[in-house]
């Protein structure tokens, strides 16, 4: 079994029990960077506790990454899992959007 099967099936092993894997990828420390850090830590905190994984991944630091991920925009937020995969840009200041990209359900509902 390759590296990449194993990682995968891990994962895929993770998203049957409800666990998101996120990646967001940024540009340095700008503000748009760390707000969109804020604002995806404060929203996992408040709706995923205990289920997420949160990958943050400076292009700066790593550009491979954003060859190998195919983004061209930062601040970009990949969720991984569960499926579908999802991509979302910008500081993700509004969360109701996020929320519904990501599959999430409010409490209120």
């Amino acid at each position: 079994m390759t590296d990449t099967t194993a990682e995968f099936e891990k994962l895929l092993a993770k998203s049957s029990k409800g666990t998101y894997d996120l990646r967001l990828y940024v540009t340095g420390s700008t503000r748009k960077s760390k707000l969109a850090i804020k604002n995806i830590k404060q929203l996992c905190e408040t709706h995923l506790k205990g289920r997420y994984n949160l990958t943050v991944v400076d292009l700066y630091q790593t550009p491979e990454a954003a060859r190998d991920e195919q983004v061209i925009v930062a601040p970009t937020l990949v969720k991984k899992l569960p499926p579908p995969l999802r991509r979302l840009i910008g500081d993700l200041s509004n969360s109701s959007r996020v929320l519904l990209a990501l599959d999430i359900k409010q409490e209120d509902e």
